[in-house]
């Protein structure tokens, strides 16, 4: 069967030919995107995710933030899943890019958007069955500045970490800031159990401020579930609980060991019932 993206309002063939090479995200990193989720056809928190988008646009100095709202993603996500005819749940990418020539200096600040969707081949948030196995990577570290909160298109740091992860044969890594302290996942936000106690790194440590991480955040306020968002030293892995790690698209996944430390799952657990609960029927 033919598979389609969505580029600028268009269907495309996804095996032809989108962007040239004078691409400015091609060239230079120069945009942002979302990955997102589609459960019983329904796009999942797509007001966090314009809230995101638009943020992030902003701060890129990018045109047209204001269209790319919760409607705009909503629309587009299901005309594209519709015209592949997907069933079930979807993955979903929205890769927005900087327009026009120039070099480092940009000629123009209109934005162009390419939409890709995927069948993901479980339904719901399911929580792995087996725990991950971790380390921290710490050859190069993630800065902090103010766009280290948006999920920009200059990824180097990850497919590094990502070579660190293959090579060890590890499931994910953990980075570290520019100060030496946890940041994020190689895919994700990061959450410690420590003295019962559930904490994840604050913003202002760097990490990508996560739709799935306020998700979950939002969902233990309301049971009354105390998350501290804190600046965590690498060193809380080797006496914590439990660790566990979302992102949009997977949910929430328990991590069961880093070195020789094993974990447990049991908020792991919890909070994904408490999160599937929140799926439209």
């Amino acid at each position: 069967m033919q598979e389609y993206i969505l580029h600028n309002d268009n269907f495309i063939l996804s095996n032809q030919p989108v962007l040239p090479v004078s691409n400015r995200s091609f060239k230079f990193g120069d945009g942002l995107f979302e990955s997102m989720r589609m459960c019983n056809g329904k796009l999942m928190y797509p007001e966090q995710h314009a809230d995101r988008l638009m943020a992030g646009m902003k701060a890129l100095k990018l045109d047209g933030s204001s269209l790319m709202d919760e409607y705009f993603l909503k629309q587009k996500a299901v005309e594209l899943v519709k015209r592949n005819r997907l069933r079930g749940d979807v993955r979903l990418r929205l890769s927005i890019y900087r327009e026009g020539d120039g070099l480092y200096t940009p000629e123009s600040n209109s934005a162009g958007y390419v939409l890709e969707a995927t069948p993901l081949p479980d339904t719901d948030y399911q929580l792995n069955k087996r725990g991950l196995i971790v380390d921290v990577y710490d050859e190069i570290t993630k800065p902090i500045n103010k766009l280290s909160n948006f999920k920009t298109s200059n990824a180097l740091l990850y497919v590094m970490a990502g070579l660190h992860k293959k090579q060890n044969n590890l499931d994910d890594v953990f980075m570290l800031n520019q100060e030496g302290f946890l940041c994020e996942s190689m895919t994700s936000n990061i959450f410690v159990v420590y003295e019962k106690q559930i904490y994840t790194p604050a913003l202002s440590e760097g990490c990508v401020s996560g739709v799935m991480r306020s998700v979950v955040m939002e969902i233990a306020k309301s049971k009354r579930i105390s998350i501290t968002e804190a600046q965590l030293n690498p060193e809380v892995l080797k006496q914590a609980e439990e660790v566990f790690i979302t992102n949009a698209v997977g949910g929430i996944r328990w991590v069961m060991g880093y070195g020789r430390k094993r974990y447990f799952n049991e908020n792991a657990k919890m909070l994904s019932a408490l999160l599937n609960e929140t799926i439209p029927l």
